[in-house]
């Protein structure tokens, strides 16, 4: 069972039918869809809005994800999908787990994005500052 207090982030979301597969559970591609909504829900509301880092010549990328199945949603199934963020050098971490409400872990994954600052590789140091609260 997860412990959802350790989360800095928390997201309610809700599996929909045309997420499922020919086994009628969840594709295994929507959990990064519904990790992906969670990153960008959690800078929302950290303040960071990508389209305004973006107009600011930075852009955020993802480097790599590795992701963990542990158990499938169904349709209807309602889940909560938390992360923490880390940083190392010009790198940001999320550590993402999805569970269902009785805190029972349906996936796990790192994903690691860098900033481009036009076009270039950058330490991402504005951005750190904008998550300071979150580092």
């Amino acid at each position: 069972m997860a412990n959802k207090n350790r989360f800095s982030y928390l997201l309610e979301m809700e599996v929909r039918d045309y997420e499922l597969d020919t086994e009628q559970i969840v594709n295994n591609a929507n959990y990064l869809h519904y990790m992906e909504h969670t990153r960008h829900k959690f800078c929302e509301a950290a303040g960071v809005r990508f389209i305004d880092l973006h107009n600011d010549g930075i852009d955020a990328v993802v480097r790599k994800i590795e992701i963990e199945y542990h158990t499938s949603l169904r349709s209807g199934d309602h889940f909560i999908s938390g992360l923490n963020l880390e940083r190392k050098g010009p790198r940001f971490i999320f550590h993402q787990t999805i569970m269902r409400p009785d805190g029972e872990i349906v996936t796990t994954a790192t994903i690691t994005c860098v900033m481009i600052r036009d076009g270039k590789l950058s330490r991402g140091d504005e951005v750190a500052a904008l998550f300071k609260a979150y580092l």
